[in-house]
């Protein structure tokens, strides 16, 4: 785990993240980008360039470019692929809750990409309403 300070930002998104079901924190890249998955897949990154947190987070590519005209801290996705996958700079230009969406949104797109008999036991376990909120 990091040990570093984090921003108000970067705890509010880390617990966002790890409020959603089932989901855990890992640092396959080190300890300075904190990976967020449910089952074996990611669904959003935490990290600093610089004084900067930012996030990555997996979307739909029409929303994807949609975000990115309306918000400036909203970019291609740093080290992935850049149709399915935003950055979102955490300078508070972005407003929490369109940050909460986005981070919700990409736990939904991941979980409807695991295998059929996890996603089917996640959403028995909790429901739908829990899982695609």
């Amino acid at each position: 785990r990091r040990v570093l300070f984090r921003s108000v930002a970067e705890d509010t998104s880390s617990s966002h993240f790890l409020g959603l079901l089932e989901a855990w924190e890992d640092y396959p890249f080190g300890p300075d980008v904190a990976v967020f998955k449910v089952g074996r897949r990611m669904f959003g990154t935490l990290a600093k360039r610089g004084d900067m947190p930012s996030i990555n987070l997996k979307c739909d590519p029409a929303e994807a470019l949609a975000l990115r005209d309306i918000f400036e801290a909203v970019r291609p996705g740093y080290h992935m692929n850049k149709v399915h996958w935003n950055t979102v700079d955490l300078d508070g230009s972005v407003p929490t809750a369109e940050v909460a969406r986005m981070i919700d949104n990409s736990y939904a797109l991941v979980v409807r990409t695991l295998p059929r008999k996890e996603s089917d036991a996640l959403v028995l376990r909790h429901g739908p309403g829990a899982v695609f909120r």
